[in-house]
């Protein structure tokens, strides 16, 4: 076939991610992101506040759940990674059957992992939280919650890899609509299910699991009807085993090291909220509320950042390395410019956040703390999260997964130990701070020496999957 005849349909499927001016395709992902990373946090803050009506009893105990959620999260978000990285090279190369192929080998995937994770938390539960430190009521309450969380797990799975596997085409408002409408059904499904609101019984802590069970299925449904009507990204004929086979070898090549770099976070989370524990309940409140409030400081970094991913793995699957190394340091330079000015800002509402979400005047007191500390840090945080995009979407998912360990296992942990038993409960907030800025300094340094290093127009991932090489 001639170039003639072969040009009309290349310039028709090549993706806008590709051609279009790097700043204008960036802003046009991460604005209409914008709504969808509100919601993400809206979606906990929502959570959060409705069950700090309760008390601060079962306040605590929703900290408590906090690292296992994040962990299971964490592990799914891995496998939607991996779809959403090896698509979108697919996507980049001009190859929509390989990439059709993957999302669907990908769904098969996610269900059963969720399945075999399901059941082992199920009978897990109270060991767990018993070793993190909850007890009598607040165990029970952590307990209550969890059990009916479980039983969402499919489709909370199938709803990320979905979600991840249409922010990976470059269409970011659709995947914005999808996280919309999972918050604004979570925020009216909360209070009707945990205080007994239009004939329903009340449920306290285990109506905020069912709200979100519920809305998470009809998420589900939506990504399902998106990439199967509109991106034709789903087609479920039959496959042989060595093909699906093949699929998940390709997925799990990304998806395995994201998956282990994702859940380091919840585990040092754990560990630290332990830490925490040691220093009692108001202690512990007020470090799960903090979380939450810290998704708004990094609402708009994160809407360049689920954009960074797919525009690199995208540009790299076409050759363009030139194209990933101007993104880079144009994305790095605005999350170090904007986490100064978040700084400055949530220095001085530190303690209006605070008493939004508590009236105990021992919660108010060391969130206030923990904001102010913490906060200067959140710019090179994003910095180093940054890198670990750059590194997945370049096919080098081993070295992000070495700059999270360096961040979580070598500096935190360690730091976070030894700031509480020197300094006590504000050790632990210092010591994060130093992580942050340490972390994303080496993580900087590390991407400039890989980009560098690779040749401009690296053909890796345009035919073939791509190896795991440092």
């Amino acid at each position: 076939m001639s170039d003639t005849q072969t040009a009309p349909a290349r310039e028709k499927t090549t993706s806008h991610l590709v051609e279009r001016g790097i700043a204008r395709t960036l802003v046009s992902m991460a604005v209409p992101m914008l709504a969808g990373t509100f919601s993400l946090s809206a979606y906990n803050l929502a959570d959060t506040w409705y069950v700090a009506r309760l008390g601060t009893e079962p306040l605590a105990a929703m900290s408590f759940t906090f690292p296992v959620v994040m962990f299971l999260g964490f592990f799914m978000r891995g496998i939607g990674t991996g779809a959403m990285t090896v698509v979108a090279h697919a996507l980049g190369g001009n190859r929509r059957e390989d990439a059709a192929t993957v999302t669907t080998q990908a769904s098969f995937l996610c269900i059963l992992v969720s399945s075999i994770l399901a059941v082992g938390g199920w009978f897990s539960v109270r060991p767990i939280f018993s070793r993190l430190g909850a007890s009598g009521e607040i165990l029970a309450m952590a307990e209550q919650y969890m059990r009916i969380w479980y039983l969402g797990m499919i489709f909370r799975s199938l709803q990320v890899m979905f979600n991840d596997v249409v922010i990976g085409t470059g269409h970011t408002k659709a995947s914005s609509s999808l996280m919309v409408l999972g918050t604004v059904l979570n925020f009216f499904l909360d209070p009707v299910m945990i205080f007994g609101l239009l004939g329903f019984p009340k449920m306290g802590i285990r109506g905020a699991a069912l709200a979100t069970i519920i809305s998470e299925a009809i998420v589900m449904v939506g990504g399902f009807v998106l990439l199967q009507r509109r991106y034709r990204l789903l087609s479920f004929g039959r496959s042989p085993a060595s093909q699906i086979l093949a699929s998940w070898g390709r997925i799990l090549r990304i998806g395995v090291p994201s998956i282990l770099s994702s859940v380091l976070n919840p585990l040092s989370t754990g560990v630290v909220t332990r830490l925490v524990a040691t220093f009692g309940v108001a202690a512990v409140a007020a470090f799960g509320v903090a979380g939450r409030i810290e998704m708004f400081a990094f609402m708009i970094p994160m809407t360049v950042g689920m954009s960074l991913l797919p525009f690199i793995a995208q540009n790299f699957g076409a050759g363009r390395m030139d194209r990933v190394r101007t993104v880079y340091r144009g994305a790095t330079a605005f999350a170090f410019g904007f986490g100064l000015a978040i700084a400055l800002a949530f220095t001085f509402a530190a303690r209006l956040f605070a008493g939004f979400f508590s009236k105990d005047p021992e919660v108010i007191g060391v969130l206030v703390s923990y904001i102010r500390i913490t906060c200067f840090g959140y710019g090179m945080l994003e910095v180093h999260r940054y890198a670990t995009f750059c590194m997945t979407g370049i096919h080098r998912p081993l070295i992000s997964t070495a700059l999270n360990t360096l961040r979580l296992v070598v500096l935190l942990l360690p730091l976070a130990y030894l700031g509480s038993r020197i300094v006590g409960l504000t050790g632990i907030f210092w010591a994060r701070l130093a992580t942050d800025v340490l972390a994303g300094g080496t993580g900087v340094l590390v991407v400039l020496w890989q980009l560098g290093r690779t040749a401009p127009d690296h053909p890796a991932a345009v035919e073939t999957p791509p190896h795991l090489g440092l």
